[in-house]
């Protein structure tokens, strides 16, 4: 019985040997140049718009070195990353990492960090958008929207209604098709670069030395626990590798995009962070709601280069709304194959080829956390999810490198093991500076979603079901293969399952459907 649990708990799923998983109706629409763009738009807007008034107050001008920090542990956990998008080349992200390497209870641990990482971002990210709405009407029309439906009961209003909104809107572009998601996301990610130029250009106008003499007012600590709250911002990171069954030869793209990600956001991060830090005192970030604009306004004397920024940063943080609330969805998508989740969840439109009832139910979630919830709380919320994810990511790839030696692999983490195990020690490090209470909701969250697990997750477990049918066999230690036989029958049917994808995608009349279950590919159930 003992043995029967433990090999429950820390079944490992075969990784894919044909570049994708088996079974997925979704469309590979995405190519390298979106990827990255997927990256940078899910990245660039969160930390800059508007978490320097949460995190200056906290770290003085040393946050640029919490900035700093935080990149540097995202770039380390982005390398382990890369590798396992190169050799795992599906959807999910760090679960489909974690099923793969380390087992499903932990791949299920993991699966509680994203769906609160991604759930809660979306929330922290609309929030902030709605500051910007805000101040851009108030700029062009002089008219502010009620304080009652700006901000959550916690902050003396009854709901943030502009969030609400925004949430909605990317909930109807993402059912519309991933395609022209990708597109809308690449043209508004090219807005926000172009808008943080701007911003750069003008605020040096106003550099003084001076914002910089009490450097680090609550010292190291206070770096720590402000690239704790910053390090939501990398989330959009993470959301690259949630588009492995939707993108274009992803051994190859999936690390490219994630590597050029970081370089464009981390370059981008330091040059805004100095610019503001120089433009404006430490004082006056605290509370401050549309902090870019303000600055800019400040330094001109005129409410135009503010607007200019409203304006942007309402578009562009759009686009990180839009990248993660995707994010979200693929990961339930790939939880909902898996079995490990509810099978409405992997129900996919046959003509815009899109999870249209995952969408709807994730917005309608998240836009409640969005309407009625604080902003500060909703980051450090975000930074843990993305911290524990991250730190599993870098386990993974040790794991991995050991059990599947002969895989193949695009890129190979530099430094191997050195930077796996700085990328660990470094999020354990921010962790740590966490407030208690983030910590033991985080806690909670991820023993709810373990105890969902253990009563219908584990039950309803596709891969125990393969295991016990005899289509997946144990071969070694936590190392599991296809039967020969279910490997044969797989290959036809995948040649069949290919054909009538074409054929149903040309069909616009044909009504939704759910994606063939495995018995159909020849997978008992």
């Amino acid at each position: 019985m003992a043995r029967t649990l433990t090999q429950q708990l820390f079944r490992v799923k075969p990784v894919p040997r044909d570049g994708g998983e088996q079974g997925s109706t979704l469309k590979r629409s995405i190519g390298l140049f979106q990827l990255t763009m997927i990256g940078v738009g899910g990245t660039i807007g969160t930390g800059i718009f508007f978490i320097l008034s949460e995190a200056v107050p906290i770290a003085g001008p040393a946050v640029i070195w919490s900035f700093v920090i935080a990149g540097l542990v995202a770039g380390l956990s982005v390398l382990c990353y890369a590798e396992l998008a190169s050799s795992v080349p599906v959807s999910g992200s760090s679960y489909s990492y974690a099923y793969s390497t380390l087992g499903e209870l932990p791949a299920m641990g993991v699966a509680a960090c994203l769906l609160l990482e991604y759930g809660v971002s979306t929330a922290a990210v609309a929030v902030g958008w709605s500051q910007y709405v805000n101040q851009l009407i108030n700029n062009l029309f002089g008219v502010e929207l009620p304080h009652a439906l700006l901000y959550a009961p916690e902050e003396g209003g009854i709901v943030n209604l502009p969030a609400i909104i925004l949430i909605m809107l990317c909930m109807f572009l993402l059912i519309r098709g991933t395609s022209h998601s990708v597109v809308a996301n690449t043209i508004m990610v090219l807005i926000k670069i172009a808008v943080l130029l701007f911003f750069v250009a003008v605020g040096v106008t106003g550099w003084n030395t001076d914002h910089f003499a009490d450097f680090a007012p609550f010292g190291f600590a206070g770096v720590m626990t402000g690239a704790g709250i910053i390090f939501f911002s990398f989330v959009g990171l993470d959301a690259v590798a949630t588009a492995g069954d939707e993108a274009k030869n992803p051994r190859r793209n999936l690390p490219i995009a994630l590597v050029a990600a970081l370089v464009i956001v981390t370059g981008v991060y330091v040059l805004v962070a100095l610019t503001a830090l120089g433009a404006q005192a430490t004082g006056e970030f605290e509370g401050q709601a549309a902090g870019l604009s303000a600055i800019l306004e400040n330094i001109v004397g005129a409410s135009w280069p503010g607007t200019v920024v409203a304006a942007g940063a309402v578009i562009s943080i759009f686009s990180v709304t839009l990248v993660v609330l995707y994010g979200q969805t693929r990961i339930l998508f790939a939880m909902s194959r898996d079995g490990m989740a509810p099978k409405i969840f992997q129900r996919v439109n046959s003509r815009t080829m899109t999870p249209v009832a995952n969408t709807v139910i994730v917005s309608i979630a998240v836009s409640i956390l969005a309407g009625v919830l604080p902003i500060n709380f909703l980051a450090e919320m975000t930074s843990i999810g993305t911290l524990a994810a991250f730190l599993v990511v870098s386990i993974a790839v040790m794991v991995l490198r050991k059990r599947e030696p002969d895989l193949e692999r695009k890129f190979r983490v530099p430094l191997y093991p050195v930077i796996p195990i700085l990328s660990i020690i470094g999020c354990l490090w921010i962790i740590k500076d966490l407030r208690p209470i983030t910590i033991f909701v985080f806690l909670g969250w991820t023993v709810l979603v373990l105890v969902w697990w253990w009563f219908t997750g584990r039950k309803n477990s596709v891969l125990g079901e393969q295991i016990r049918t005899g289509m997946i066999v144990l071969v070694g230690p936590g190392k599991y293969r296809l039967s020969d036989a279910a490997a044969e029958e797989r290959t036809g049917h995948d040649a069949l399952a290919g054909a009538e994808a074409d054929g149903a995608g040309s069909d616009p009349a044909r009504p939704d459907s759910t994606p063939r279950d495995s018995s159909q590919h020849g997978e008992p159930r």
